[in-house]
């Protein structure tokens, strides 16, 4: 197994260099540069002066150019600095962003398994039974919902007509990451202060990735049921139970190890959306923030990492292949 993951993680770094090249590339296509955006409105600079800024930020040279310059820096570390925060964009990223991405994004695959597979298996155990439907019918809706959609009905719930109904003694915030509560207060208090505005996204978040395991779950479940050696072990006697925990379900569960590596870079991409509905200041709207004002450095930064999470994850759900499922052999 060592070989064969060697093998793969050198397979990665031709991988995330064309990578890099496409966001480069696209990135560098759309229209307006950091300089347009800095000097928009302001009608004291010159053309001159806006071609010796452009001089000066390497943005006078062809992109494949300027692509080749941001390589040789970002193997060494140095992926610019940022335009809008003036701190180095991987310093701005890692300190400020990608910690409440985390906070958001693991409770949500967390708690979302624990309740999706759970319920997957009772949905295909108890087919065509009025919960099955309810179940059913509850992922198609959560799958096919738009998430800035149901992340608005959610907002004007719980932030608008819930205070108003409740005069005023429940409620959520709209959006941000807390803040009503000083430091001095304690550990617990910020705690709570912070768990009030990471609900709304939370939910929403996890609606999605509830329904689509689920769905996942209650079919591969449903196609082990109906294998040979399941009815085997039926047939000889044993208990319902035992066939369905210690036959059924281990084989069930493999494929759900490829659905939740490919969920962490998926829940890091879908929060973009999550993040920008409820103001949340993670990755995610780092990342069209960065867009908006050309702060290209933070982009490939975020875009970067969410490309590196994919490849790792899809490596590390290979190699966990070997670990539920003895047929599987690396070497």
């Amino acid at each position: 197994m060592g070989t064969y993951a060697l093998r793969r993680v050198l397979q990665m770094i031709p991988l995330l260099l064309v990578i890099s090249l496409l966001i480069f590339g696209l990135t560098a296509l759309q229209p307006g540069d950091p300089v347009d955006q800095l000097v928009f409105g302001n009608s004291n600079i010159t053309p001159e002066d806006i071609a010796r800024l452009k001089a000066s930020y390497g943005l006078d040279q062809p992109w494949i150019t300027r692509y080749f310059f941001w390589l040789k820096q970002a193997v060494t570390g140095n992926f610019g600095y940022s335009q809008d925060f003036g701190i180095p964009a991987l310093e701005y990223v890692f300190q400020n962003r990608l910690p409440n991405t985390l906070l958001l994004t693991v409770p949500a695959l967390i708690i979302s398994t624990l309740i999706a597979v759970p319920l997957g298996i009772f949905s295909a155990v108890r087919q065509y039974s009025p919960l099955d439907y309810i179940l059913t019918f509850f992922a198609f809706v959560a799958v096919s919902a738009p998430v800035f959609w149901v992340g608005a009905l959610a907002l004007y719930f719980f932030a608008i007509s819930l205070p108003q109904l409740t005069g005023g003694l429940l409620s959520l915030p709209p959006g941000g990451l807390g803040g009503d509560v000083p430091p001095e207060a304690g550990w617990w208090a910020v705690a709570l202060d912070k768990l009030k505005y990471l609900l709304l996204p939370l939910m929403i978040l996890m609606l999605r990735e509830i329904a689509v395991t689920l769905r996942f779950m209650r079919a591969n479940m449903l196609e082990t049921l109906t294998q040979d050696y399941v009815r085997t072990a039926r047939a000889k006697g044993l208990a319902d139970r035992r066939v369905l925990y210690k036959h059924a379900l281990r084989n069930a569960v493999t494929p759900i190890v490829t659905l939740l590596g490919l969920s962490i870079p998926g829940l890091f991409g879908g929060a973009v959306i999550t993040e920008t509905v409820f103001s949340w200041p993670g990755m995610g709207k780092a990342i069209l923030d960065a867009l908006v004002s050309k702060d290209f450095n933070v982009v490939m930064v975020c875009l970067m990492m969410l490309a590196v999470l994919t490849v790792v994850f899809q490596l590390l759900t290979d190699l966990a292949y070997a670990l539920v499922d003895p047929r599987i052999r690396y070497s």
